[in-house]
């Protein structure tokens, strides 16, 4: 009996072994990869990273490994760029969905990450002294000098464009993020925007965090 229950437990773990084996499993991201994949990313994002305001296209050089995979998978699912109101996302959405897999996903963001783009010129204008102030409820998140935590799921804020954090903001207030169902984190987010009640305020954060180093 003790020898056919032992038979049993070994064939079980093999099964599970088997089972185990057969779920794809994603290795780190290779940014040498990456960079290939990338080249059609940099039509808009650019180079290095560092956006284009003309193609409303946000930085991404530099930004966290693990939230550019949340994003761009984000993208794919949609829970981001379905929205007909969200032009700039459905913009998005096609160009995530030609990456084929979790594991290109993750090369494309391990390359990303390792992107160091200049610092954006300044294109709002806000008080960066009230802005300060206000940004003392972000700070809890993302940090005192944006650059995001990841226990959190915080993103980095530190280096983006202005007009970039602006408009998110305000997609937050309006729903246009944050109200998707499967969306966890932008719900997380949406009642945190909402506590910038005007466009001023916002508008004084984004020009704080532009003064971030």
């Amino acid at each position: 009996m003790v020898l056919d229950m032992t038979k049993l437990l070994m064939h079980g773990l093999l099964i599970v072994i088997g089972i185990g084996a057969a779920v794809s499993v994603v290795a780190a991201g290779d940014p040498d990869k990456g960079k290939t994949l990338f080249m059609v990313c940099a039509t808009c994002h650019g180079m290095s990273g560092e956006g284009n305001t003309m193609l409303n296209a946000p930085v991404t050089g530099g930004q966290s490994e693990w939230y550019v995979t949340r994003q761009l998978n984000n993208y794919k699912v949609g829970i981001r760029g379905t929205d007909p109101k969200d032009m700039y996302g459905m913009q998005m959405r096609p160009m995530a969905m030609t990456l084929a897999d979790d594991q290109v996903v993750a090369d494309v963001a391990a390359y990303v990450a390792s992107l160091s783009p200049p610092k954006p010129t300044k294109t709002i204008e806000g008080n960066a002294a009230a802005g300060k102030t206000a940004f003392a409820t972000c700070m809890a998140c993302h940090g005192d000098k944006g650059q995001g935590n990841e226990t959190l799921n915080a993103p980095k804020l530190v280096g983006q464009h202005d007009w970039y954090m602006v408009r998110q903001i305000k997609a937050f207030k309006s729903g246009l993020r944050g109200s998707h169902a499967s969306d966890t984190y932008g719900m997380q987010m949406r009642p945190m925007a909402l506590l910038l009640a005007t466009d001023q305020q916002i508008n004084d954060v984004a020009a704080y965090i532009s003064t971030l180093e």
